[in-house]
């Protein structure tokens, strides 16, 4: 397979991997995470240091907590990776930052024990591809 990457929401901040270099898949629900990308739960992909790199302006880093640096766009904000010192040979990439998001298959939930009761769309309420009309 052909290298894969991912982008910010403007495009300025990108980034690349070999896909033999990914380590695992999982949806966190994390208080972290929920914080940081202000969603009930985020998809990460693991992907091996020397096996990943920047492809146009490099991105801010922000130490979140003791060990941890997360990496954002420093144009539009968006928050694109995650360094812990817990896992020294990876970086994480937030999955809905891939050119084709698409492509991602989680194979676990992690920190389930924060995830929010309304947060999986496990509801009834209406649903709309679109927002709708009123």
């Amino acid at each position: 397979m052909t290298e894969r990457g991912g982008h910010c929401l403007c495009g300025a901040t990108r980034y690349a991997f070999d896909p033999k270099a990914m380590t695992w898949q999982a949806i966190c629900h994390c208080h972290d995470c929920q914080r940081a990308t202000g969603a009930p739960f985020v998809g990460w992909l693991g992907v091996r240091n020397g096996g990943w790199r920047w492809t146009a302006q490099s991105p801010g880093a922000f130490v979140s907590s003791p060990g941890v640096t997360r990496y954002f766009c420093t144009t539009c904000g968006t928050s694109l990776a995650y360094y812990g010192e817990r896992w020294p040979h990876e970086t994480h990439f937030l999955a809905a930052t891939l050119d084709d998001p698409q492509d991602y298959e989680p194979t676990a939930h992690v920190y389930t024990a924060d995830a929010l009761h309304w947060g999986e769309g496990r509801d009834d309420l209406p649903r709309f591809e679109t927002l709708p009309k009123g």
